[in-house]
């Protein structure tokens, strides 16, 4: 008995283990319980099954008992899945209850295209999972096995989703599409997990990425991924994909490699909250090349392209604050390639710059006569920071070799000089110290050296004026300089100035230098409260160092000069007078000469010149037109009354010559002689020549009329000056 108890047993177990063997491999194949099996799913969570063929089989891992079949036809609220096989996993007490709880369901889909995917995500939760898919994905294919588990109700509790995408296009973030795509991933109802990830956007290449989206509550995705930017206009046309971008339409080629770190979190409308973007890499080579070509009031040449090479790039873009660092090689205007380093902080509406650079281009700094010959590396440096319109350079400096600029705490608002802190200026000029001198901003200013270089002075003095930019200045000044060098290479010592800036303007001034061999220069300025005018008296024992930049006195060599003008805003009513001169090689007055041929007088202006008594000159300036009332010069040999006007685009002058100003004023000196050569009919007189000249900067033309009967008023002007001297 016992024996057969035994082989009972036994056979149970081998029949057993034969069932399990079955189960696990192959299993029991029928179609009796489709019907059953269908109806009861059916039922629950919104599943329509229909099988032909099922397999009960067992799964050893899970230690559960589920129904495998191919091929079946499955929908999920409606919706049909492309479905290769599905596994349910059933209680198996429940199941010989008749009443089963599916535990849960293994889904392997054929291949999903993004259409269908919309469509089952529609039912699934969370919301937010369905909106993304809905709204940024635009194609893509998906090869998926999905896990879907349920609770004792038969509800859905969670699913699981794992497979692979391609050919993937979506709308990342600010229309920003990425596109021909491939990831594998793996998905619950929380979280998207994306690996092995390569794709496209625009002119950059996205390589070993990876990804993670946190769906619930709130939507945040965080990823690192390698990039490979390949962008050249010539050859690739990325209009759509950077017409989002300010300014991108400068950049004409650039490549780089980047290892790129992201996390983005959006709210429940799916809008940005805050972000977190680092990028790091190299830049091999990029140019922007602008449309408009930069001008800068110290260069020569314009900047018309920007280029990079080998360049490292570090960044960090996040809510609230910006960071940019590059450093490396840039050239401009395609020339030679220097090192350079740029940090950049933006925090809220505060932006800091850091930049250090070699500098081989020509560089002109009239105002000081310094020049920094082109292809002579110079290091420039620069900090300074922008918050609303106001600009502080904190400091600023230019070396090169012996020369050096150090300007610190320089403070702008909107364009507008506010105040500075310091100014040191040491250059050379031919292998000589050309300018040692400081600017201190404090309760008043100081400019004080030993050496400064004012030759170029005059061209700002002559310049169209610009807006006031220092309107907000309100301080006293004193400058003592020891040296300065003038125009045509004179020199000025202890020059010493007092006085007073207000809105910007002097509106005092008390002025003294030496030129030597006891000869000075005087200016003072002082204003009416009152009407607000002011009144401002030159006084130089040497005329051409403040005449130079004018053409009208080139060719003027000895002389006094007394400057005095009244100054009513922008306008003014002055004079110049200069005594005892000589014109020598004057263009205009040669040139009038030669056309009158006046017995030699060119030749003797071209030669050893024509000396004057006296050069008085009356003007008055409204905006930008200079009206010349009056110019008259006596001399021995010739003398000369003018008038007209200059502006920035013509000059015109009209006048009367006449030659040997003595005689006249002999003649006109004599009583009942005078009466009949100088009548007191307008028109009548002594013969003189009357000319025109007129035409714009550089193009004046000469006309003249050599038969000219002198008027009463100019031969009055002779005898007049004669009495007085």
């Amino acid at each position: 008995m016992k024996r057969f108890f035994s082989a009972i047993f036994l056979l149970i177990l081998i029949s057993l283990i034969i069932l399990m063997i079955i189960l696990s491999t192959t299993g029991i194949e029928t179609n009796k319980l489709n019907s059953f099996i269908s109806n009861k799913i059916n039922k629950f969570n919104n599943i329509n099954l229909s099988l032909t063929t099922i397999k009960f089989k067992i799964d050893i891992e899970e230690m559960s008992l589920f129904l495998n079949t191919k091929n079946p036809e499955i929908s999920y609220m409606n919706t049909t899945l492309p479905t290769k096989t599905v596994k349910v996993y059933i209680d198996f007490i429940s199941f010989l209850k008749s009443k089963p709880k599916i535990k849960k369901i293994n889904l392997v889909l054929n291949q999903l295209d993004i259409e269908q995917l919309k469509k089952i995500s529609i039912n699934l939760k969370p919301s937010n999972f369905t909106s993304f898919v809905n709204n940024k994905i635009k194609e893509g294919n998906i090869n998926t096995e999905i896990e879907i588990f349920f609770d004792d109700k038969n509800l859905l509790n969670n699913f699981i989703a794992r497979g692979s995408v391609t050919n993937l296009k979506a709308e990342i973030i600010d229309q920003i599409n990425i596109e021909e795509t491939y990831f594998n991933f793996f998905a619950d109802k929380s979280d998207i997990l994306v690996t092995n990830m390569s794709g496209k956007t625009g002119p950059i290449k996205i390589l070993e990425g990876d990804l993670k989206i946190n769906l619930s509550p709130e939507i945040t995705i965080q990823s690192n991924f390698n990039t490979n930017l390949k962008y050249d206009r010539k050859v690739n046309n990325y209009e759509n994909f950077i017409k989002n971008y300010k300014n991108i339409e400068n950049l004409q080629n650039i490549q780089a490699n980047l290892n790129n770190n992201f996390s983005i979190s959006f709210d429940q409308t799916y809008k940005v909250k805050k972000y977190n973007f680092q990028t790091k890499g190299l830049i091999s080579d990029g140019e922007l090349s602008f449309k408009k070509p930069l001008k800068n009031f110290f260069l020569d040449k314009e900047i018309k392209s920007f280029s990079l090479s080998n360049s490292k790039i570090k960044t960090n873009f996040t809510s609230n604050q910006k960071i940019i660092n590059i450093s490396g090689k840039y050239s401009l205007n395609k020339g030679n390639l220097l090192s350079f380093n740029l940090d950049n902080i933006i925090k809220n509406k505060l932006s800091k710059f850091k930049i250090q650079a070699n500098f081989d281009e020509y560089l002109d700094i009239k105002l000081i006569n310094y020049e920094k010959k082109k292809n002579k590396i110079a290091n420039f440096s620069i900090n300074l920071e922008k918050l609303n319109g106001k600009i502080n350079i904190k400091t600023m400096n230019l070396k090169d070799g012996n020369n050096s600029l150090i300007l610190k705490d320089v403070k702008f608002d909107k364009n507008e000089f506010l105040s500075l802190k310091e100014i040191l200026v040491k250059t050379n000029k031919n292998g000589k110290k050309n300018n040692d001198f400081s600017l201190i901003f404090g309760k008043k200013i100081l400019v004080k050296g030993s050496q400064f270089d004012a030759s170029n002075l005059p061209k700002f003095l002559k310049n169209k004026k610009t807006k006031n930019k220092f309107f907000k200045i309100n301080k006293n000044i004193e400058i003592d300089f020891v040296n300065i060098t003038a125009p045509l290479s004179e020199k000025l010592k202890n020059f010493k100035l007092i006085g007073k800036i207000e809105n910007g303007k002097f509106s005092k001034i008390s002025a003294k230098g030496d030129f030597g061999k006891n000869n000075f220069l005087d200016i003072m300025m002082t204003q009416n409260k009152k009407n607000k005018k002011k009144y401002l008296e030159i006084y130089s024992d040497l005329t051409r160092p403040l005449l130079t930049e004018y053409e009208f006195f080139k060719g003027l060599t000895g002389g006094k000069l007394l400057y005095t003008s009244i100054i009513d805003d922008e306008n003014f009513n002055s004079k110049l007078k200069i005594e005892n001169f000589n014109v020598v090689d004057a263009p205009g007055m040669v040139k009038l000469l030669s056309l009158a041929d006046l017995g030699g007088l060119a030749d003797l202006a071209a030669g050893e010149g024509l000396s004057f008594d006296i050069l008085e000159i009356q003007m008055k300036k409204n905006n930008n037109v200079l009206e010349l009332k009056e110019i008259l010069a006596l001399g021995p040999s010739i003398s000369v009354i003018m008038e007209g006007y200059q502006s920035p685009n013509v000059t015109s002058l009209k006048g009367t010559l006449i030659p040997a100003k003595t005689l006249n004023t002999i003649i006109s000196k004599i009583p009942l002689l005078g009466d009949i050569v100088i009548p007191k009919e307008a028109g009548e007189g002594l013969f003189g020549i009357s000319f025109k000249m007129k035409g714009s900067p550089g193009k004046i033309k000469t006309t003249i009329n050599p038969i000219r009967t002198l008027t009463p008023r100019f031969i009055q002007k002779i005898v007049d000056k004669k009495k007085i001297k």
